[in-house]
């Protein structure tokens, strides 16, 4: 069950970053509404999923997804299209992620 909270926490903070910009600078009250509702949700399904996961797998793992889904989406719907150093940037982060998951004495505690 950790694992279905976190991914759905970063679920509701890929929705909540992508639309921080249309906020416009939090302007904008029905945007903004959906962004300070995600975050809220994204903060407690990250608080249920670290009662199993320790804090720095879970942030990692919250973290480099959500970084991966905010760049795809955004290159969707904005059309900010990564460059290569930043796509490779984006791959070294994907491979830590799944170097902590194979191995990492933490995740198999």
């Amino acid at each position: 069950m950790p694992y279905i909270y976190l991914a759905i926490a970063i679920i509701f903070e890929v929705i909540g970053t992508i639309t921080l910009k249309a906020t416009e600078g939090f302007t904008k009250i029905t945007p903004s509404l959906v962004v300070l509702i995600c975050y809220l949700i994204t903060a407690y399904l990250m608080a249920l999923a670290m009662k199993s996961i320790p804090v720095g797998i879970s942030y990692a793992i919250w973290a480099g997804l959500g970084l991966l889904l905010v760049v795809v989406f955004s290159a969707l719907i904005y059309k900010q299209i990564p460059d290569t150093p930043a796509i490779l940037g984006f791959v070294f982060i994907c491979v830590g992620i799944f170097i902590i998951q194979l191995f990492s004495n933490m995740i198999h505690d």
